[in-house]
């Protein structure tokens, strides 16, 4: 597996190269993986290059990754999954939440303090897709991995305290779910991918940004706002996948697809929602570095905001049931497979 390797010894060098030598007349395999972060930014870095560099390797250079970061073949965030089912690029990596509704039940592990811990959400997330997500809602793509981001968060160009400090703010949330959380707690969201923020900041069309601190630092984010409000776990997480086209993948020989798969799914989902809240702490120590305001509320004042957020609970499990799906029992389930993670 992908994240589980010994070191080759002498016998097994000795099978390499004759492995490449009995497929050297192989047709070799060129992969297009495209995303919408610039290839410094740490998912794209620390995670899809990871990931790349594996397949690569375990083909035995039949297979090569070329990498399209910040949207290089065309289109915008919000099309990724359709260029992904349509052929455009072979793997795209990308928020679910971009195109609201239509993968409703990963929106479980978008409800507001609903998550605490990245690699246990993740887990809970790929053994939800594989039961209930793989052959309905995700069913014209192949998924090689789910995953979410560590805590997130509010960046501001004002302190941000209670519910009544948004009165009056734009605020840029990722997803349908966080626009709704916005909403209830006073602010009027702004819906944008993340490539945008920098540039909405800069020019006041949003007053912050929810995020988590991970990727401020790419989007040079404490450059532009100077507050960050952190909570009593995780005010929200989003929901990724990385997606290849059903045919690329299917059409692919049968050692091939072994080593698509071995690089693919739980264990890997893991590592990927690990690694991105890994690198939270980097990035907030480089805000306290520059001086920011950093407010960090207790149990007792997050408790306001978990009280605000609490209709949403109640509103999404009325909303799945109108589309056939039970929401209360997908809520039970994510908290009963994150604690056994966990325990």
């Amino acid at each position: 597996m992908m994240f589980r390797r010994t070191l080759l010894g002498a016998a097994g060098a000795a099978l390499a190269t004759a492995f490449t030598v009995t497929t050297a007349m192989a047709q070799d395999v060129t992969l297009r993986l495209h995303q919408f972060l610039p290839p410094q930014a740490n998912v794209p870095k620390l995670v899809l290059d990871v990931w790349a560099d594996s397949v690569e390797e375990d083909s035995g250079g039949r297979i090569k990754v070329e990498r399209y970061p910040s949207m290089q073949l065309g289109g915008t965030p919000p099309e990724l999954m359709d260029q992904a089912i349509d052929g455009v690029a072979d793997v795209v990596w990308t928020v679910v939440g971009y195109t609201p509704g239509r993968y409703p039940s990963t929106e479980v592990f978008e409800l507001p303090f609903m998550v605490d811990d990245a690699r246990a959400a993740s887990s809970a997330y790929w053994q939800m897709f594989e039961k209930h997500m793989k052959d309905t809602e995700f069913k014209d793509v192949h998924i090689l991995g789910t995953w979410v981001h560590g805590p997130g968060l509010i960046h501001a160009n004002k302190e941000v305290r209670s519910p009544d400090d948004m009165q009056g703010m734009k605020i840029r949330g990722g997803s349908r779910l966080v626009n709704r959380l916005l909403e209830v707690t006073g602010a009027t969201p702004v819906g944008m991918p993340v490539p945008a923020i920098p540039e909405g900041l800069s020019k006041g069309v949003i007053d912050g940004t929810t995020i988590p601190w991970e990727v401020t630092a790419s989007l040079k984010v404490p450059e532009l706002v100077k507050n960050h409000t952190e909570f009593d776990g995780a005010l929200y997480t989003l929901t990724f996948v990385l997606a290849m086209n059903k045919d690329r993948y299917e059409g692919l020989p049968d050692d091939l697809k072994k080593v698509i798969d071995d690089n693919s799914g739980l264990e890997f989902s893991i590592f990927a929602g690990g690694t991105q809240a890994d690198s939270d702490g980097p990035a907030r120590q480089a805000a306290v570095d520059a001086g920011n305001n950093i407010v960090t509320l207790n149990a007792e004042e997050t408790a306001v905001w978990r009280d605000a957020a609490q209709p949403i609970y109640d509103e999404w499990v009325a909303d799945m049931q109108d589309k056939g799906i039970d929401g209360q029992a997908l809520i039970d389930e994510a908290k009963s497979l994150m604690d056994a993670y966990q325990q």
